[in-house]
């Protein structure tokens, strides 16, 4: 019986070895990692324009009246430049009593009925002209004004794209450099892609630091230049480091 035991055992160490020395032999690969970055710069072909319409009455139902009438009069402006309704969203409403406190005392002052009002606008040709009606319909501050692209999907994948070569021909470089040469990639990893749209902050300064849009414009002249946005991407790759 101890006999069958051993020869039991025996056949079980045969069985196992190969796996176990299989094991001892397998080596991690050599690698080398690269870091790749890439930007794409492209003409924006959309801009967000932010409004806000403010109005300011002791009696609540009048200062909301006039804040109606003035939004009202915008989003005409708006559907006449044929930007679509699905373009166009009032961000926001709020009502409060606002105090004067400047003199320690506090006195009130009236209601304060505000809506802030958001425009896409894809033809940006027409901005200035619909800036200048806009504020001429009531609108009495310009939040924000972003220029964007439309085709960010295309751009993000462009900018990967570079980034990746970019990498490669780093670590060919560098493989080179030591007598190496560069095999497949083992690792990619993407570190991030960004865009970065581009604010216009041109105006007056307005009450906490807005920026108060009040009047309108009387030059014909074009005074906004569109530049470029910029979208970057960065890649990590790890290939694998092979003898020349």
């Amino acid at each position: 019986m101890k006999s069958i035991h051993k020869i039991i055992f025996m056949l079980l160490i045969l069985l196992f070895v190969p796996f176990v020395v299989f094991a001892e032999d397998k080596t991690d690969p050599r690698l080398i990692t690269v870091y790749g970055d890439a930007e794409v710069r492209v003409v924006p072909d959309e801009i967000i324009l932010k409004l806000e319409v403010e109005t300011l009455n002791t009696d609540l139902n009048l200062s909301k009246e006039e804040n109606d009438q003035r939004t009202k009069k915008v989003l005409d402006v708006a559907r006449k430049n044929k930007i679509g309704e699905k373009h166009i969203q009032t961000d926001f409403i709020s009502i409060y009593p606002r105090y004067d406190t400047s003199r320690y005392v506090r006195k009130f002052e009236g209601f304060e009925v505000s809506k802030s009002i958001v425009l896409e606008i894809r033809d940006v040709s027409k901005f200035e002209d619909i800036l200048s009606e806009v504020l001429d319909a009531g609108a009495n501050y310009v939040r924000d004004v972003i220029f964007r692209t439309t085709e960010l999907k295309k751009y993000r994948d462009q900018a990967r794209s570079h980034a990746i070569k970019a990498a490669r021909e780093k670590a060919n470089k560098l493989a080179k450099e030591l007598g190496q040469r560069v095999g497949k990639p083992y690792i990619i990893q993407e570190e991030g892609v960004q865009a970065i749209t581009r604010r216009d902050r041109s105006g007056l300064m307005g009450p906490q630091g807005t920026l108060y849009a009040g009047g309108s414009s009387t030059s014909s002249d074009d005074t906004i230049a569109l530049g470029q946005i910029k979208i970057s991407a960065k890649i990590v790759v790890c290939f694998e480091l092979l003898e020349p």
